[in-house]
């Protein structure tokens, strides 16, 4: 029955058929092995040399799961479109919704990539900000002290060391002026 529906087929209309069965089941293998956690990219790594000049980007142009994408596009609009229009148009909108398809995966990719966030401390972020002593901080060159400073939600405790000549206490309130080294340098508030 499977072989009677593709023997009476033109060979372009065949070829969609195939296509799109093939990428199909392929998309379907990487979605379950995308949902249970693991790598379906099966250790398929292309060796392409190609000078960018320093194009930042975060995924491949020549991958294999685009190429699933251009052929999903291009083979199921070839099926769903054979007869209706000319055979040379239809390959070339064919292969318009293929690059459409793979558009929609970097735009898609891209929405995903927004959504990370780097909270990894910098020291420099406490610049400016308000910390409460934890260790008395001495005066002017005689030592540090400890405070604590809160940056992006998260409480750290950091060595301080201040250029007054009097001691900041601990609870009392100060400012971070500027760090080097990573100390911080405070004035009390």
């Amino acid at each position: 029955m499977i072989t009677e529906f593709f023997s009476e087929m033109p060979a372009l209309q065949k070829a969609f058929w195939y296509l799109s069965l093939f990428a199909s089941l392929i998309f379907i293998f990487q979605t379950v092995m995308t949902f249970l956690g693991t790598d379906a990219t099966a250790d398929l790594d292309a060796d392409f040399d190609g000078d960018f000049h320093d194009v930042e980007a975060p995924f491949e142009l020549f991958s294999f799961r685009n190429l699933i994408n251009f052929l999903l596009g291009f083979g199921w609009t070839g099926v769903a479109f054979y007869g209706k229009v000319n055979e040379s148009i239809l390959v070339i909108m064919s292969f318009v919704v293929g690059v459409i398809f793979v558009g929609i995966f970097f735009f898609i990719i891209k929405q995903i990539l927004k959504l990370q966030e780097d909270n990894t401390f910098n020291i420099k972020t406490t610049l400016g900000k308000n910390a409460v002593v934890y260790m008395t901080i001495p005066g002017h060159k005689m030592g540090s002290g400890k405070v604590q400073i809160s940056v992006n939600g998260s409480v750290h405790e950091l060595e301080a060391v201040t250029e007054q000549e009097k001691k900041i206490y601990a609870g009392n309130n100060v400012k971070v002026v500027k760090v080097e080294d990573q100390i911080l340098f405070v004035e009390k508030i």
